[in-house]
């Protein structure tokens, strides 16, 4: 019996549960500790800009911080990557998929307030491990954590659609789509529960997470089964 080949960290299942983690987190740190933007960090460089403009030196390193962040978060999925035992066990970005559900269980429970600036800290080094861990789904580089890319090249794909008639193109722009598409309702998500539960709405942003890390178990079963036969 044929299965399906390739990593399930690449299909567009996974990509759209990771995209509705992203868009829930980018809400969450913007309405529940303290307008900061956690997943794409130009927000952040502008308004950290700003904040030196005005002489606002504390605010400005509000902003600072989890651009910082974000850099780390890089650095170690790049590390875990090129480091994480091969094996058949773990695949490495389940290793980084564990990381970031067990820093933001953390997050949960940091108090609003004086320490917004190190749940946002967290919260945007979890981005940035994510983001750098999956960048390509259903064949197509792309972003889970943030949209103005996928905006790009799925309006790019349209475009030579209507010129050329390539199927593949609108194919190809639909999954651009589809990855926006549950970015937005991770959003949805984000803004009704975090008005539910403050800081501790965070929590929820694990379970498409965890969701991932179990149907990548699910892809290294079938492939050895595959394998077997």
């Amino acid at each position: 019996m044929h299965r399906p080949k390739g990593q399930m960290s690449e299909t567009m299942l996974a990509g759209a549960l990771l995209a509705v983690a992203g868009g829930y987190l980018d809400v969450y740190t913007y309405l529940a500790r303290g307008h900061v933007f956690a997943n794409a960090q130009t927000g952040n460089m502008v308004l950290f800009g700003v904040n030196l403009a005005q002489g606002n030196w504390g605010k400005a390193i509000s902003y600072l911080v989890p651009i910082l962040a974000f850099v780390l978060g890089i650095m170690l999925a790049a590390f875990v990557r090129e480091h994480a035992p091969g094996g058949k066990l773990f695949h490495w970005r389940q290793i980084t998929i564990a990381i970031e559900i067990a820093v933001l269980l953390v997050v949960g429970f940091i108090p609003a307030g004086e320490l917004d600036i190190l749940a946002n800290t967290i919260v945007s080094f979890v981005c940035s491990v994510q983001v750098q861990s999956f960048r390509k789904i259903g064949g197509n580089q792309l972003a889970t954590t943030m949209c103005t890319g996928n905006l790009r090249s799925a309006t790019e794909c349209f475009y030579t659609y209507f010129r050329t008639k390539d199927s593949r193109m609108k194919k190809k722009g639909l999954q651009y789509l589809c990855i926006i598409l549950f970015f937005i309702l991770g959003a949805v998500a984000g803004s009704i529960l975090t008005s539910l539960f403050a800081v501790h709405a965070v929590l929820f942003s694990c379970i498409p997470l965890l969701a991932v890390f179990v149907l990548m178990f699910l892809r290294s079963q079938q492939q050895n089964d595959t394998t077997v036969r």
